[in-house]
């Protein structure tokens, strides 16, 4: 009996780390100052057109950011994505001194988005997190029917390391500090970056995205300049 409950206290202690990891910030909340997040180059997917856009910050090798795609970001895709609601941009954000496969990751998506499987790869990584070490990367992408040497040829020159660099020194200057982390604001087609509006921390259940996204949807044109 004892044993029981000691283990019950300690799994009740590491949920408090965790959800006190997720709490430190505000879940949601307003961006005051002026925020201005580069949308050139990045990935994406919806309609340039979209009302809405939302920049994710994250890191492959983060669990809250595994959690966040496993949980939620497939309602996002269905519901905002493919209706042409939202437009979605994906920015790297390892945290190197704790995630120290994170960096690779991200240059292996990189790699077989060369090869046109850049979100395929994005999700398997995401999903199979256990599973990203440097010498296990070409197997993902024989499981993706890429061309196994011309992948592995660009991990190995290490191409992409300065722009997955870039992407997490620009969520520094946005205030990043953990993953994953999102901005959402109205899309401006005219211009090349994105005005943060609305800050989401962590990996929040759907409903909280669901509130943050149809408020800004409701909002009238003329919030998305200055």
């Amino acid at each position: 009996m004892r044993t029981t409950t000691t283990m019950s206290a300690a799994v009740l202690a590491l949920a408090g780390l965790i959800v006190g990891s997720q709490t430190g910030f505000a879940q949601v909340s307003d961006v005051t100052e002026d925020v201005l997040i580069s949308l050139e180059g990045a990935l994406s997917m919806g309609e340039s057109s979209a009302k809405v856009t939302i920049v994710e910050f994250s890191d492959y090798q983060c669990p809250l950011s595994s959690q966040y795609f496993n949980w939620t970001m497939g309602e996002i895709v269905n519901d905002y994505i493919k209706t042409g609601k939202v437009k979605y941009v994906f920015r790297d954000f390892p945290i190197e001194s704790i995630h120290p496969l994170a960096l690779k990751a991200a240059e292996g998506a990189y790699c077989a988005g060369e090869q046109g499987k850049y979100w395929e790869m994005h999700d398997r990584l995401l999903r199979n997190q256990m599973a990203i070490e440097v010498k296990v990367l070409p197997l993902h992408a024989k499981m993706l029917g890429l061309d196994v040497p011309k992948f592995q040829q660009c991990l190995d020159s290490g191409k992409y390391t300065v722009k997955v660099r870039e992407n997490a020194a620009d969520g520094k200057r946005a205030g990043v500090r953990g993953t994953p982390a999102f901005f959402l604001g109205l899309t401006d087609p005219e211009e090349p970056k994105l005005k943060g509006v609305t800050f989401v921390n962590g990996a929040q259940p759907y409903t909280t995205f669901k509130e943050a996204i149809d408020k800004l949807l409701a909002a009238p044109p003329m919030l998305s300049v200055h």
